[in-house]
């Protein structure tokens, strides 16, 4: 009960590493849309992209961006770059394609830039490519 109340860390590599994982996986998610002819057509039909002349290819762009860093940060490799594509992709997503409402409508995609903003800062940690890349433990 203690340890609970202080400000100690409780499991914090371990608990990173799972945080990161879900937050690739569900990058993966979004980003196999790419795979989707279908959903993909229906992006460039909103108003947002219909002002670019390849609305296909943005759409393209910005899915395969969400894939890539989903892959990457689910299997630890090169995640600090993975987290700056994630912070990248979700502020476009969410101050240009959104609305900047942060607080309320657009607060899904800037909740992923401010996990991506975690693991740029904290990198890969436990369970990554990146350590058994390096061969060393890092202490967070």
């Amino acid at each position: 009960m203690i340890k609970l109340l202080s400000s100690a860390p409780v499991a914090q590599r371990s608990g990173l590493a799972a945080i990161r994982i879900i937050v690739g996986l569900l990058m993966v998610y979004h980003g196999w849309e790419v795979f989707d002819a279908g959903k993909i057509k229906g992006y460039t039909e909103w108003d947002f992209f219909k002002k670019f002349a390849s609305p296909l290819f943005v759409v393209y762009i910005g899915k395969s961006a969400e894939l890539l860093a989903g892959i990457l940060l689910t299997i630890g490799l090169f995640t600090r770059l993975a987290s700056l594509v994630l912070i990248a992709t979700m502020l476009y997503i969410a101050f240009y394609v959104g609305n900047g409402k942060i607080w309320y409508e657009d607060q899904h995609p800037f909740l992923f830039v401010l996990l991506g903003l975690v693991y740029f800062f904290s990198g890969s940690g436990k369970w990554s490519v990146d350590e058994w890349l390096h061969g060393k433990k890092k202490k967070i």
